[in-house]
């Protein structure tokens, strides 16, 4: 199994099937947009930008799970992060990403990497790599710009 055997729903409810990115790189991210980590949303945005032509994906998965941070609907996440942090890379719809109803890609994390490497709050961050595998889990508090965060997806995306 591979990250590429998950499906999510935009946040428009459209199909995203991660087996679209086969490929590319992906850093998938819990996020919220109440939360003292949401200028993180800027600096996703900066990578989004630096290096999509070069292969990676950014997706934001929305998630209320931590500190009820993230209550609004679908409709009102996309404005906020369009209006305030000028998104537009790929956002989910509102999912579970702890505990029993947790999206199954986030059950395939526990299975794969332990429970230890689940998300303990907002703004925790996978890194896939092009064959689907999770290459490394980085905590809430690494910034999206993060030398070594940046070093490997460079590295991943090569030249």
């Amino acid at each position: 199994m591979s990250a590429h055997d998950f499906e999510f729903r935009t946040i428009a409810g459209e199909a995203l099937p991660m087996s679209q990115f086969e490929g590319r790189t992906v850093l998938v991210v819990n996020t919220a947009s109440r939360c003292g980590l949401t200028p993180q949303y800027r600096e996703l945005q900066g990578l989004w930008e630096r290096y999509k032509a070069r292969g990676l994906v950014v997706l934001g998965v929305p998630s209320n799970d931590f500190g009820a941070q993230e209550p609004g609907t679908e409709a009102e996440i996309l404005s906020f992060c369009e209006v305030n942090y000028d998104i537009d890379f790929p956002l989910t719809s509102k999912q579970s990403v702890i505990g029993e109803d947790a999206h199954p890609f986030y059950k395939w994390i526990a299975e794969i990497a332990g429970e230890e490497a689940l998300p303990r709050w907002n703004f925790h961050k996978y890194l896939i790599g092009p064959d689907g595998a999770l290459v490394n889990v980085y905590g809430s508090k690494v910034t999206p710009l993060d030398p070594a965060l940046v070093k490997e997806i460079e590295g991943l995306l090569g030249n």
